[in-house]
């Protein structure tokens, strides 16, 4: 894993915040925590957000989440393709990409097999409302 750097850990921490006012009780926002998916992957993204309460979790780590985030400058190719692919392919109905390279996010919803049916690029003046949470987040708030 390539080290990060200061804008991968304040874009983490904007994540952060932002997730956290967006999604309300019932929800927990694990970072860089292990994911549970299928018997040959535990990755660690950037941020998942997950349904429960942290103590849920002190036996096994969630198998599921509502939104999945990685935060990509160096990282940008893998976290595309391979981690786009293993995400789909396990259902996660909603994986966003911080792409650092050019300052945008990029949207991946509805999995089917092995990709998302729809992808989007999203820039610093647009919102939108991540998978099961309350309100919208603009994209300003995520980015540095």
């Amino acid at each position: 894993m390539a080290p990060r750097n200061e804008p991968h850990a304040v874009t983490l921490c904007l994540f952060q915040d932002a997730l956290c006012a967006v999604y309300g009780d019932g929800y927990v926002i694990r970072v860089q925590s292990p994911l549970a998916l299928d018997a040959r992957s535990a990755p660690e993204p950037d941020l998942a957000v997950v349904p429960g309460k942290p103590r849920d979790f002190l036996t096994s780590h969630p198998s599921d989440a509502v939104l999945l985030v990685e935060i990509a400058d160096t990282t940008l190719a893998y976290d595309r393709s391979t981690k786009r692919v293993l995400y789909a392919r396990n259902g996660i109905p909603e994986y966003w990409l911080a792409n650092l390279i050019q300052g945008v996010l990029e949207v991946y919803r509805h999995p089917q097999g092995l990709d998302y049916l729809e992808r989007r690029i999203l820039g610093k003046g647009e919102t939108l409302v991540p998978n099961g949470a309350s309100r919208a987040v603009a994209v300003a708030d995520l980015l540095p």
